[in-house]
């Protein structure tokens, strides 16, 4: 039997949604798991919290599925619930740990505590991924949606909605910072 997106557009698969096919729903998990999961990582880095907003990601989607339009692409609604939820789980973090430290010291603490290295990278990518969890979250977004699932900057303006300039103002900006991070 033929996938719900091989038989028509995505239209389809939106339509099949609002009418519960459970055939629809698993079509849109396998299509999209490994984009939301490059990108919730990309923004948390690998912990337990990730697996978490990954899942409600979908959750949220599944569950909102008769507002939704489809003015946008289903891979790009995801993914601005993926960076809306994440942005929320790094806030989370940094009320959580305010409590605990004060000063310079905590934004240290925070990030040894937002990033566990997958022993299989290897030095180099390393390297950039703990810097590119030390980026302010505005320029972390633009450079894991850009580096790890390769979307134009048009994009990303809308995914994060904003305009186009202010996304490459903030991935050259997001460059710049992690260069200077490396070279020290």
């Amino acid at each position: 039997m033929p996938t719900v997106s091989t038989q028509n557009s995505e239209q389809t698969l939106i339509a099949a949604l609002k009418r519960g096919e459970e055939r629809a729903y698993t079509e849109v998990l396998n299509l999209h798991k490994q984009q939301i999961a490059k990108t919730v990582i990309g923004m948390l880095g690998i912990v337990p919290e990730a697996e978490d907003v990954g899942q409600e990601v979908f959750i949220r989607f599944f569950k909102s599925i008769e507002n939704f339009k489809g003015e946008a692409k289903i891979s790009t609604y995801l993914t601005r619930i993926a960076i809306n939820l994440s942005l929320n789980e790094l806030e989370r973090r940094k009320r959580k740990w305010r409590v605990f430290y004060s000063g310079d010291f905590a934004e240290e603490k925070i990030q040894k505590a937002f990033f566990t290295p997958d022993a299989d990278l290897d030095e180099n990518v390393d390297l950039l991924r703990r810097a590119t969890l030390k980026l302010d979250e505005k320029y972390r977004q633009v450079v894991v949606l850009r580096a790890t699932q390769g979307y134009s900057f048009k994009e990303i303006a809308e995914i994060i909605q904003l305009p186009i300039g202010t996304v490459l103002t903030r991935y050259s900006r997001a460059q710049k910072k992690l260069i200077e991070m490396l070279n020290k």
